[in-house]
C-alpha cells in the first residue's frame, strides 16, 4: 500500500491560514483586527505573514497576545530578495519565523534567503508562482521549500493567476518532492478573504505542533470542499469526501482519472496509468467549483 500521512497521522484536523498581511506592511487591517477576523470566521488558527521588506523597517507581526484557548496564530513573513529570472523581487512564504530573524543581507539571493528561513525553523513555501511567472528552473533553486502555493485567492481575484498547478505539476514530474497548500494572502482591500485554506493534522491546537505537522505534510489544501480519507493501493485510491461533483486522480503529464457525478462522497478511482508515473495526486471539486487538493504521493 503507498502511504499518505496526512490521514495516517494521529490527531484531527485544524483550519488555517497561512498566508495573510496587516498595515504592518500593505494590508488594510491592523493585526488585531485580521486576527479577529479569522477567529471570529470559525479559522482554529492564522499565521500573519507581512513583507519583511526595509520599506515596512522589516515586520514580523507579534500576533502572541491574540491568541485564546480556541484559536492560536504562528509567527511568519512573506520574505523577499532580488531577483527572478524575469527580473522580478522573490516572494517566498516562511511560517514560523522567530521575532528576531535578522533583514537581509547585502547580496543576499532569493535562494539564500529560503535557506535561512529553513535554518531559522520555518515552514517555507513558494508563493503565487502563477501571479509572476515563476519559472520551474527558478523555483527548483528555492531548494529547502516545503511547498508551493497550488491555489492563492487574492491573485485569482485581482489577476486571474491564482492557481499553482502547473507549477506543481511541472516540480513533481521533475522528481521534487513538495507539498501544496492554499492560502487567501488576504490584504482585505476587498473581499479577498476565507477563500483558501489549509486543514492540518495534528494532535493540538498549538503553534509548535501545527508547524511540525505542516513540516511533515500532515495536512491538505481547500476552498471549501472536505477530504475525509483518501487510501492509496498500488492500483486504485480510495477517496471518501464532501458531496462532490468530480473526484480525480491526476499523475505525470496527462495521465488521469476521473468521477463526474453529482454528490458523489465515496469514489474508488483505478491508477491505470497514473501508476506508471513517478507521483499522484486527488483533486476533488464539488458543485460550486470549488476545489480541494491532496498532498502528492510518490510512485515507485
Amino acid at each position: 500500500m503507498i502511504t499518505d500521512p496526512t490521514f495516517q497521522a494521529p490527531g484531527r484536523f485544524w483550519k488555517g491560514n497561512i498566508h495573510t498581511h496587516s498595515t504592518l506592511s500593505d494590508g488594510m487591517r491592523a493585526p488585531h483586527e485580521v486576527c479577529a477576523a479569522y477567529r471570529d470566521a470559525g479559522y482554529d488558527f492564522l499565521a500573519l505573514t507581512d513583507h519583511f521588506m526595509a520599506r515596512w523597517n522589516y515586520p514580523i507581526a507579534d500576533t502572541r497576545p491574540f491568541r485564546t484557548a480556541g484559536f492560536t496564530t504562528i509567527l511568519g513573513a512573506e520574505v523577499h530578495a532580488p531577483a527572478t529570472s524575469l527580473g522580478e523581487t522573490w516572494h517566498i512564504l516562511a511560517v514560523g519565523l522567530p521575532l528576531d530573524f535578522a533583514p537581509n543581507a547585502a547580496g543576499e539571493t532569493g535562494a539564500e534567503l529560503a535557506r535561512r528561513c529553513v535554518a531559522a525553523g520555518a515552514f517555507v513555501a513558494i508563493a503565487h508562482p502563477a501571479w509572476y511567472a515563476l519559472s520551474a528552473a527558478d523555483a527548483n533553486t528555492l531548494e529547502g521549500a516545503h511547498a508551493i502555493e497550488i491555489y492563492n485567492h487574492t491573485s485569482q481575484l485581482r489577476t486571474d493567476r491564482g492557481d499553482g498547478g502547473l507549477l506543481a505539476d511541472q516540480l513533481l514530474a521533475g522528481g521534487r518532492r513538495i507539498g501544496l497548500i492554499a492560502v487567501d494572502d488576504a490584504h482585505f482591500a476587498c473581499t479577498d478573504y476565507f477563500g483558501g485554506w489549509v486543514m492540518v493534522k495534528a494532535a493540538q491546537n498549538e503553534p509548535a505542533t501545527l508547524l511540525a505537522a505542516l513540516k511533515a505534510g500532515h495536512y491538505y489544501a481547500t476552498q471549501g470542499p472536505l477530504l475525509h480519507d483518501v487510501a492509496w493501493h498500488e492500483d486504485r485510491v480510495e477517496v471518501h469526501c464532501s458531496p462532490a461533483a468530480s473526484v480525480m486522480v491526476l499523475g505525470q503529464g496527462s495521465r488521469a482519472q476521473q468521477s463526474v457525478a453529482p454528490l458523489q462522497s465515496r469514489v474508488v478511482l483505478p491508477l491505470g496509468r497514473v501508476a506508471q508515473g513517478n507521483y499522484a495526486r486527488v483533486v476533488v471539486a464539488d458543485a460550486q467549483g470549488r476545489r480541494a487538493w491532496s498532498n502528492p504521493v510518490y510512485l515507485g
